[in-house]
């Protein structure tokens, strides 16, 4: 069973009551349960425990971590995000949420500022599907609409990906990537943008159909990390 942990700062849904309204429970429980409906063995994590709920042991149990922040990002320690990221190397999926893009860990990664033009007037998103073939979209149609989200355009600052899935397109007339898959190390990447935190995204079938299918994608458990370091010679090197 892929073992999924799933982080969000969790700030929002503590201060602000119109996000409460939408996420009661929590954007992290909101993703956490229809994962656990996906049949994922799923744990959350926040900010404001020890360790940001991030600890040895659990890195070490996770074969891939959801990440979503957005006002706290400076907040999460430099350790953290240094144990997070030997884990990506290391073979664990990571699949970073819309405003994550700016997250210490994902900034890390990508080795750019990931900065980007944003808009929040909660207008339409139709989000095209631009590889049919890839495994993150099965199951989902030629596009996806979504009635109000935050407007995120171009230009995304981030390496040019390996994989381009999907492309938004917002009503006041900029285009965003989307769906984006990388590969860092023995470990997998998805940055998948919707889910602004005052808009019900996240019940979404599609968007939550999509989050199901990257977990999988990103799962790198029943692989074998490369071996580094002194290597005996294969053959024999005597004359």
């Amino acid at each position: 069973m892929i073992k999924v942990t799933v982080w969000n700062e969790n700030r929002h849904e503590q201060i602000h009551p119109e996000v409460q309204a939408v996420y009661p429970n929590g954007i992290h429980n909101a993703i956490a349960s229809f994962l656990q409906e996906a049949g994922f063995e799923t744990e959350t994590a926040t900010l404001e425990q020890s360790s940001h709920g991030l600890t040895d042991e659990v890195l070490e149990n996770t074969d891939v971590l959801i990440w979503w922040g957005h006002i706290a990002h400076d907040e999460v320690e430099e350790a953290i995000v240094t144990k997070v990221h030997e884990r990506v190397l290391r073979g664990m999926g990571l699949i970073v949420l819309h405003s994550g893009h700016f997250s210490k860990i994902f900034k890390k990664l990508m080795g750019t500022s990931c900065d980007l033009k944003w808009r929040e007037a909660g207008e339409k998103e139709r989000m095209w599907v631009v590889d049919p073939t890839h495994p993150i979209v099965d199951g989902v149609g030629e596009y996806i609409e979504i009635e109000q989200e935050e407007m995120y355009g171009e230009h995304f600052d981030i390496p040019t990906p390996d994989e381009l899935i999907l492309v938004s397109w917002f009503k006041g007339g900029e285009v965003f990537r989307s769906g984006c898959t990388f590969k860092r190390g023995n470990g997998k990447i998805f940055y998948f943008r919707p889910g602004h935190e005052t808009y019900p995204t996240y019940y979404q079938k599609d968007i939550q159909q999509i989050i199901i299918n990257g977990v999988k994608w990103a799962n790198q458990s029943n692989s074998t990390a490369p071996y580094y370091g002194n290597q005996k010679p294969i053959e024999n090197l005597e004359v």
